[in-house]
């Protein structure tokens, strides 16, 4: 017997996975550009516009592959054949529940993960729906290591790439000397890491599923290309007094940040944009073919409606926690930024490839704490880490808490 869903609730679907996803982009996608408008490379009008290619090219190219885990992965449509209704209120309460936990978090400025949010608001939903021992803990576990796996990771390769820049650049006797030569390398690791990470099995909805080894070359061949332009236009470069070389070499770090946070935002649009549509997806699947299975395609304008719903966020509601990973955790500047987001977008393009979904926020917040632990524990302000640190274990049961409590009222009311 096929189901049959009411357009209202099609339309309701629409405008909750839309306020989904602006929250999403006010919370989780300010923290792309967190350090690089905390360091001032760029403005937040600036950000947004770069949004507004990356987001949307990210999500509308890539984002289709990834709704998978949010429809499926956390709870099992097949236990809803009988009343595929049931699973339709709980999509919606999932959405309710993810988007208030962001809203209630960028109110206060935390950077919190909508992926935690999401899958929190799905398990919340599920508990009541189907019971505990229907949820896939599994999944749940693996991305509960990930809250420790992935900041410390950040942390690791941030503190690591901060120390490198403070002793062979900043620390150098002649700065501008030494930035000559390091810039340009970091130039081609960072442009190694942007191709690998949109061409190495990112474009299957585009046929372009490449090998490692050719995506690799693809990236090596660029890497050379840009590097040695760079190399070329900071031949211009001129000693003057040590303040002022130091000045420069930071000035040359901007255009690496707006680099970095393009590809956050690229790697943003394509997988977390499907937190917010992939319940909405789901739904739509149900109410095309009938059946609870979810097994069509995510149509484009669903794609392009998170994609929209994500920049306008930030743009309208994004400085708040930009403002806290970008100056209050602890001091940026173009080099420590770069570092940052450099780490972030390195460690979770690794995690990715291996296979262990890794929060970007917790990543890139790991990142800025390495960033401050080079300078030395004086450099961080713990009282906001502890503060950002309570809201990340706090995500999951918040979430599920709103999602349950919708649902069980969506349920009261409608069925």
């Amino acid at each position: 017997m096929g189901i049959e869903i009411p357009i209202i609730i099609i339309v309701i679907a629409i405008a909750v996975s839309f306020y989904a996803s602006f929250m999403g982009g006010a919370n989780d996608f300010a923290n792309a550009f967190g350090t690089s408008v905390g360091s001032k490379a760029i403005t937040i009008p600036q950000a947004v516009m770069i949004a507004i290619v990356a987001e949307l090219l990210g999500a509308v190219l890539v984002g289709a592959s990834v709704t998978n885990t949010v429809r499926k992965g956390i709870v099992d449509p097949m236990m809803f054949e009988a009343d595929p209704m049931i699973l339709v209120y709980g999509l919606l309460a999932a959405l309710v529940g993810s988007g208030l936990f962001l809203q209630i978090a960028t109110n206060y400025g935390l950077p919190v993960s909508t992926t935690h949010s999401i899958v929190g608001a799905m398990v919340g939903f599920g508990i009541v729906a189907t019971g505990f021992a229907e949820i896939q803990w599994g999944t749940i576990g693996t991305i509960a290591m990930s809250w420790v796996v992935s900041p410390i990771g950040g942390g690791i390769v941030a503190f690591g790439t901060f120390k490198l820049i403070q002793s062979k650049v900043l620390g150098s006797h002649n700065p501008i000397k030494a930035a000559q030569k390091m810039i340009p390398f970091f130039v081609g690791l960072t442009v190694i890491t942007i191709t690998l990470a949109t061409i190495y099995k990112g474009l299957k909805n585009l046929h372009l599923d490449m090998t490692f080894t050719r995506s690799l070359s693809f990236a090596l061949v660029g890497a050379v290309i840009i590097s040695a332009f760079v190399w070329y236009r900071m031949r211009k470069l001129k000693n003057t007094d040590h303040n002022s070389d130091i000045e420069k070499v930071e000035g040359s770090f901007k255009v690496l940040q707006i680099f970095t946070a393009g590809y956050v935002a690229f790697a943003h649009g394509s997988n977390d944009v499907a937190n917010s549509i992939g319940p909405l997806a789901g739904i739509w699947s149900m109410y095309k073919t009938g059946t609870a299975s979810m097994q069509s395609e995510v149509p484009f304008w669903i794609l392009l409606l998170g994609g929209t719903g994500i920049v306008l966020g930030l743009a309208i509601f994004g400085y708040k926690v930009i403002d806290t990973v970008g100056r209050k955790i602890t001091k940026i500047t173009p080099s420590r930024g770069f570092a940052a987001e450099f780490a972030a977008a390195t460690v979770v393009l690794g995690f990715s490839k291996a296979g262990m979904p890794v929060s970007t926020t917790h990543t890139l917040v790991g990142s800025v704490i390495g960033v401050g632990l080079a300078r030395g524990l004086d450099a961080l302000d713990f009282r906001v880490v502890k503060k950002i640190f309570m809201s990340w274990v706090f995500t999951i049961p918040i979430a599920a808490g709103v999602s349950a409590i919708t649902f069980v009222i969506l349920r009261a009311l409608l069925v």
